[in-house]
């Protein structure tokens, strides 16, 4: 018998907790309001948008935001594999392009196995 787990919301939290769940197996469903319903900060269909600032802050590992990145990176965190992949030019910060971002994410967890 299989596990499923339900994933309320698909921001950054509830995309990383499906993708972890997912690739090890486990059967998700997931569920997010969106396109159904916005909030006043959000303009986009695609998970995981960023409505305010486009970086994640430093990536040095010098600083706890950098600390944490390595970790992530460690973990194998989409969102970190994402954010790398559409990266933009910030200095020491991780910054991105928000839309390509979003849009990276949605379609690996939309083609991801076991996630409805």
């Amino acid at each position: 018998m299989n596990k499923r787990v339900n994933v309320i919301g698909l921001g950054l939290a509830g995309v990383e907790a499906t993708y972890q769940l997912a690739k090890r197996g486990i059967l998700v469903d997931a569920f997010e309001m969106k396109p159904s319903k916005f909030s006043p900060a959000h303009e986009s269909e695609s998970f995981a948008e960023i409505v305010c600032s486009n970086s994640f802050k430093s990536a040095d590992t010098g600083t706890a935001s950098g600390c944490l990145k390595a970790e992530m990176k460690e973990l194998d965190s989409i969102i970190l594999k994402c954010a790398e992949e559409v990266r933009v030019p910030a200095g020491s910060a991780l910054a991105v392009d928000r839309d390509k971002f979003s849009e990276l994410v949605t379609k690996k967890i939309t083609e991801m196995k076991g996630v409805t």
